[in-house]
């Protein structure tokens, strides 16, 4: 159940319970991919202001057992033009499920606007101005 509409997560291909038993080279591609994710879903959405959130353990609210980053798109509450996106403060308020047919064309932009981010970076890269 997603806490707003585009909310994705992101996690290493190996089984790994915490971010502290990711490897260096996984976490710089978490990270890599942190800022490209979180730019696509912007673009995607239309909304500007996300959070990402990653949990460690039991204590700290992790329920899947494997290190992963949720990035949550956050619309400004009082914008009535948002009223198709649910919005909570990580868990709390009403939760709604995405409709599958939404789920599927939201996430055809979502990629979509991954290919036009790392076409981005890799023109501005070969500019020299990454």
């Amino acid at each position: 159940m997603p806490l707003s509409v585009g909310h994705l997560l992101l996690c290493p291909r190996a089984h790994r319970p915490k971010l502290t038993d990711v490897t260096p080279a996984e976490s710089a591609e978490l990270g890599k991919y942190l800022r490209i994710l979180s730019t696509a879903v912007s673009k995607a959405t239309g909304i500007k202001d996300w959070n990402v959130v990653q949990n460690n353990g039991a204590a700290a609210a992790q329920v899947v057992p494997h290190c992963h980053f949720h990035v949550i798109p956050r619309p400004e509450l009082r914008d009535k033009r948002n009223e198709r996106f649910t919005s909570t403060m990580f868990g709390r308020g009403q939760r709604d499920e995405l409709d599958e047919e939404e789920g599927e064309k939201l996430a055809g932009e979502i990629r979509e606007m991954v290919r036009v981010v790392v076409r981005d970076d890799e023109e501005r890269e070969g500019r020299g101005k990454l």
